[in-house]
C-alpha cells in the first residue's frame, strides 16, 4: 500500500530515489509510464500486469481503447532500481511531465505517482478547493 507525499530531487544523471519504505516492493523491478494527468506512474511488476491485462482486453476495433493502449504502452519503461533505490527517469517521460529537478512522489495505494513539484502544488490546491464536489461526483 503506497501512501503519503515525498519531496525529492532529480540528480544530474536524471535519477530519483524511491523512498526507503517502498523499495522492497520494487526489488523485482518496476514499470514507469505516463499518467493521464501530466505525471508519471510507478507500478510494481504485479500491478503492471493487472493494468496491462485490462488494456489488452479492450476492443481493438474501437479508436479510444487503441489510443489509451498506445498512450500507455509507448510511454512505458521497465526498470530496476539501483542498490541505492534510484531509478532513471527517461528524458521523454521527464519532458512529458515537465520534470526538471524537483518532484513530489505521491502514494496512490496501488502505485506511486511522480509529479513536477509545481504541477503537484496546483493539483493539490485544486483538490483542496473542490474536494466536496469531487467526492459527490464519484459517490463517496
Amino acid at each position: 500500500m503506497f501512501l503519503g507525499e515525498y519531496e525529492l530531487r532529480i540528480d544530474h544523471k536524471g535519477r530519483v530515489a524511491i523512498p526507503a519504505k517502498f523499495r522492497d516492493a520494487f526489488r523485482a523491478g518496476l514499470v514507469l509510464s505516463r499518467g493521464f494527468d501530466k505525471c508519471l506512474i510507478v507500478y510494481t511488476m504485479a500491478e503492471w500486469e493487472i493494468v496491462a491485462d485490462e488494456l489488452v482486453s479492450l476492443p481493438v476495433t474501437q479508436l479510444n481503447p487503441r489510443r489509451i493502449a498506445r498512450f500507455t504502452f509507448s510511454g512505458a519503461f521497465d526498470l530496476e532500481p539501483d542498490r541505492q533505490g534510484r531509478i532513471i527517469l527517461p528524458p521523454a517521460l521527464r519532458q512529458y511531465a515537465d520534470i526538471d529537478d524537483e518532484v513530489v512522489m505521491v502514494g496512490s495505494y496501488s502505485h506511486l505517482q511522480i509529479w513536477a513539484r509545481e504541477h503537484w502544488a496546483a493539483e493539490k490546491q485544486f483538490m483542496a478547493e473542490h474536494a466536496a464536489e469531487i467526492a459527490e461526483a464519484v459517490n463517496i
